[in-house]
């Protein structure tokens, strides 16, 4: 099977034994496609994972071979994600999932980048779920990532109708706005690029670029979406006295927040990171319902072009790529 792998910090295509079951409980699935992550990008930049590595986790995926005890069988495309809280330990008793040692070490075999994955029956169980027909294939990519926009959505515990900024309107911002607006928020959304506004705006939702903002709003909430170290003074900025920013992105210096802004102003500061399998189940609903839109969000590219839609991201050419394997 072909896989494209991390070699000498860069991603090209290799070949590999197939994926078989050989006796594992689970599924082996031919992966139709896989959506690029963010936190891809972040750990082949930053040399957090070693040569050999297959990423890739946003996958929409055929079944190719099961031996299970769900109700999944042969031919099913199917939507999956790659971590399984364990549901019973103290981080996942108080609601970080994330934190969970299980959740860290399960994952999908070898990466979503690959012609062929392994799904365990735990998987199967637990976070995936059939492609609902209403959804195309890279539609249903978002699968994953909403679910994690989901998670943030409740973690911010913020009251209906509140107000809610989101700064930074890439891939993530957008669903997370569709995502707040869903569960009754009124969203603001912002970015320094223009074009990028114009599609929060084309889904019915208020957006500005950074320049138009105006001086006087004061959110419940600020979403910080946007990797920019700028993204923190906009965040202090644009929350009320007794507001919460919820970080939803990793920034290039780890600069903080300024304590005394945080004390005097009673802000809460919290992040969100992955989401817990009932977040996902919220996530596929969204989707198929077509409360949370992502048709033409994504670039297409082949499975021998993974390093090129990486490069794209990172010079800003593109949103987002989705990785069409077969």
């Amino acid at each position: 099977m072909k896989v494209a792998e991390i070699e000498n910090e860069i991603v090209v295509l290799k070949d590999r034994e197939d994926e078989v079951l050989n006796g594992r409980k689970g599924a082996i699935v031919k992966v139709l496609g896989c959506g690029l992550c963010g936190s891809d990008i972040v750990k082949l930049k930053h040399k957090l994972v070693k040569s050999g590595t297959v990423l890739g986790h946003e996958i929409v995926a055929k079944i190719v071979e099961i031996d299970s005890e769900t109700n999944f069988k042969k031919d099913d495309v199917i939507v999956t994600s790659h971590h399984i809280p364990c549901g019973k330990c103290e981080y996942c008793k108080n609601g970080n999932v994330s934190m969970c040692r299980h959740f860290k070490e399960t994952n999908i075999r070898p990466g979503g980048f690959s012609e062929l994955v392994f799904v365990s029956d735990e998987h199967l169980k637990n976070v995936a779920y059939l492609k609902p027909e209403s959804l195309t294939e890279e539609e249903a990519s978002f699968y994953e990532p909403l679910g994690c926009c989901v998670r943030a959505v409740k973690r911010a515990s913020l009251r209906e109708n509140s107000t809610v900024l989101v700064i930074g309107l890439g891939s993530i911002g957008i669903i997370m706005a569709q995502a707040l607006k869903a569960f009754g928020m009124n969203v603001i959304g912002c970015d320094l690029l223009a074009s990028r506004v114009q599609i929060l705006k084309n889904l019915g939702i208020e957006a500005f670029t950074l320049n138009e903002m105006c001086e006087s709003i004061k959110a419940d909430g600020v979403f910080m979406t946007s990797g920019s170290d700028k993204a923190i003074d906009t965040a202090l900025k644009f929350v009320r006295d007794g507001g919460k920013i919820l970080v939803f992105s990793s920034t290039p210096q780890n600069f903080g927040y300024a304590n005394n802004e945080i004390y005097y102003r009673e802000l809460t500061v919290l992040g969100s990171y992955s989401p817990a399998p009932i977040d996902l189940k919220d996530s596929l609903e969204l989707l198929a319902t077509k409360q949370v839109r992502v048709s033409g969000l994504s670039t297409v590219y082949t499975l021998d072009k993974v390093q090129k839609a990486i490069n794209d991201t990172l010079e800003n050419k593109i949103m987002k790529a989705y990785i069409k394997v077969s």
